[in-house]
Parts: structure tokens; sequence; C-alpha cells
């Protein structure tokens, strides 16, 4: 499952937070291990664009950061 689909279906699971994992890739799809993980708050007013909207927000605060400190071989 890819794309608003995933949104769709978080907000059909009424599931209370959704979120992001940056992980290692390996042969199996989604299958890595985790290196960092955040989640955010999904309300009852979310669609599937608006829960994607604060899921890029995560990715843009969260990715670079992780990224900068996997290269500089820092704890993350």
């Amino acid at each position: 499952m890819y794309g608003m689909n995933v949104h769709q279906a978080v907000i059909d699971a009424k599931e209370k937070e959704s979120g992001i994992t940056i992980h290692f890739v390996n042969e199996e799809y989604d299958k890595g291990s985790v290196i960092f993980q955040a989640s955010c708050p999904v309300d009852a007013k979310d669609t599937p664009e608006s829960l994607a909207a604060k899921i890029h927000e995560l990715e843009y605060k969260h990715f670079p950061v992780v990224m900068e400190k996997l290269i500089l071989n820092k704890n993350v």
C-alpha cells in the first residue's frame, strides 16, 4: 500500500496517530532495520490530503537531520 491509500486506511481505521519510519533498505520491502520514527496525531477532521501534509512535515523536519547524523557517523 502506498500514497493516499495509506492515509485513507489510517483514517478508516480511526487510528489516533500516524507517522514516518526511516529505515535501512534491504531485499524485502519495508523490512530494513529502523533508524528513526516520528508520529503526529490523526484528527477526526483529517482527510487523506491533510494527513499527507502532516506526514510530509515530519519528513521535511527529520529526514535531513537523520541523514546528516548517519553520514557523520553520529548517534541518531
